[in-house]
């Protein structure tokens, strides 16, 4: 096992403030790492890489399920996706696990004042108030009329969720009384008509959801500061998701010409067809005029160059759009003098695929799709890289530790504390992902170099009484010698002993999780 820890600069803090922490809790929808702190020099965020100059970034980070709601309900109950038994948007997850304690209603339990802004939990998971044990304040400003007050008034209110374009609100005007005859939302009835996937304006940052999400941060900042109680503070972006809709100013950082779409835009050699989605999200959307032009991709049709690079373009200005919300969120916390004694944990809930193996979206088991973007700056500490494999269960626990909290019962994930602190770690470390595809559960175990995938014949998203030994297919593939995964190896006698190995530490990890 490879193990890096490098020290980039010292960010050591005076911390004379009263303990315990605050934690700043940031997450950003969709967003894979593809931040210039993790090697991207060619996007530009330069407030989550000045975070990353005084934090530690996990650069081998990954999902437990490549899906907004599994993904979020399992970093933030602290549990696997076979543990919560959320796989998808049917059921909520209080419905099972009644009594279990979340993240943020621990902290809440501990004497911390809680809210949360925006996208934490998916909503289709949770109760109408974004799970009501978890928070002390749960007026969220993206619910309901609450909204409409914090939009810029000369360009009111977002329509469709996110969408400032003329033509859309246009439409959205003609087939208002359609929608009222019917009983339906109007919104459902407007994107079977017109769904742009992009949206380039001119704008203020506040025409936008997560502007707005930025401004209500920084008042809820302001409030915080004057109490004398810990907070806990969590905001969540919904870009980079779909539609790319960002202000024309961040599209402007980037030329389209100096834009290049993926190397590889067929399924790799000797694969698992099934492991490939169709990328029916993007599918969903129009271009501007109302075309649904993505929809070839149903039939294993590929994009034009021009329709990708648009899509490519989208992503970055979105990625920008956002890393400018969470630099005036940062500025505030250090304005109010409170980032010496706050932990800021900044993560994206899963990767995306941007045309490689000619997927758009997540929905995969493919390292574009597990892997995501996670970085810790706590108080009094120096600033890290590690490519030693963490998963988003490790989260909750870390949490803990850095504010003295007891850990829960039920949580499967370990500390990264020693890992923040630069310390060397316990080898033969591994992280583990998993999506199904119809019957079929696909579980990936990640080391450092290499990715093992089973794909179980009837998972337990089907059968509670799955038999973890009926192996349907099986992938592998090796980042250091095929970064772009363009063969599968699994029938290989090349890396038999390696993969005998990952199998074992899988079917170790069936036998602890499924028990």
């Amino acid at each position: 096992m490879v193990y890096m820890a490098m020290t980039l600069v010292s960010c050591i803090k005076s911390n004379k403030t009263k303990l315990p922490p605050n934690v700043l809790f940031i997450a950003v929808d969709d967003m894979k790492p593809v931040l210039g702190c993790y090697g991207e020099a060619t996007n530009l965020t330069p407030h989550m890489d000045k975070l990353a100059d005084c934090g530690t970034v996990f650069l081998n980070n990954h999902c437990q399920q490549a899906l907004c709601g599994p993904t979020r309900a399992s970093l933030l109950l602290g549990m696997y996706p076979d543990q919560t038994r959320i796989w998808d948007f049917s059921r909520k997850f209080r419905d099972i696990h009644p009594d279990v304690v979340t993240l943020p209603q621990h902290f809440r339990n501990n004497g911390y004042t809680t809210i949360g802004i925006g996208k934490i939990f998916d909503y289709r998971n949770v109760d109408d108030y974004e799970d009501s044990l978890s928070w002390s304040e749960t007026s969220f400003p993206h619910t309901g009329k609450d909204a409409i007050q914090f939009f810029d008034k000369k360009n009111g209110p977002l329509v469709g969720h996110f969408y400032q374009s003329q033509l859309v609100k246009q439409r959205f005007a003609e087939l208002q009384p359609e929608a009222d005859k019917e009983g339906i939302n109007p919104v459902h009835l407007l994107h079977k008509h017109i769904k742009p996937a992009t949206e380039c304006l001119e704008m203020p940052d506040d025409a936008y959801i997560d502007g707005v999400f930025a401004e209500k941060a920084i008042i809820d900042l302001i409030h915080l500061s004057k109490e004398d109680k810990p907070f806990f503070l969590a905001v969540g972006f919904h870009r980079p998701h779909l539609p790319f809709t960002a202000p024309k100013k961040y599209w402007d950082l980037y030329e389209r010409d100096e834009i290049e779409i993926s190397a590889i835009q067929t399924k790799a050699e000797n694969d698992v067809d099934y492991a490939y989605m169709t990328s029916g999200h993007l599918r969903s959307y129009s271009d501007e005029e109302g075309n649904f032009i993505y929809d070839t991709l149903k039939k294993g049709g590929t994009l034009t160059e021009e329709q990708q690079l648009k899509l490519i373009h989208g992503y970055k200005a979105a990625v920008s759009y956002i890393d400018a919300q969470v630099g005036k969120i940062l500025d505030k916390l250090k304005e109010l003098q409170l980032e010496d004694n706050t932990i800021i944990v900044l993560w994206g809930d899963h990767g995306f695929h941007l045309g490689d193996h000619n997927m758009w979206g997540k929905h995969s088991n493919f390292e574009q799709a597990t892997r995501a973007p996670l970085i810790f700056s706590v108080p009094e500490q120096n600033a890290y890289k590690t490519t030693m494999p963490t998963e988003f269960v490790d989260i909750y626990p870390t949490l803990c530790e850095l504010s003295g909290l007891e850990l829960p019962y039920h949580l499967a994930g370990e500390s990264l504390v020693e890992l923040i602190q630069g310390n060397q770690v316990r080898q033969d470390q591994y992280a583990i992902s998993q999506y199904m595809r119809g019957d079929k559960m696909g579980y990936s175990i990640r080391d450092n170099r290499y990715r093992y995938v089973e794909w179980i014949e009837e998972g337990l998203h089907v059968n509670p009484n799955a038999d973890m030994k009926k192996v349907a297919d099986r992938q592998f593939f090796d980042y250091e010698k095929d970064s772009l995964e363009t063969v599968n190896y699994a029938d290989s006698e090349e890396y038999k002993d390696v993969q005998e190995k990952l199998t074992q530490q899988l079917h170790a990890f069936y036998n602890e999780i499924h028990k």
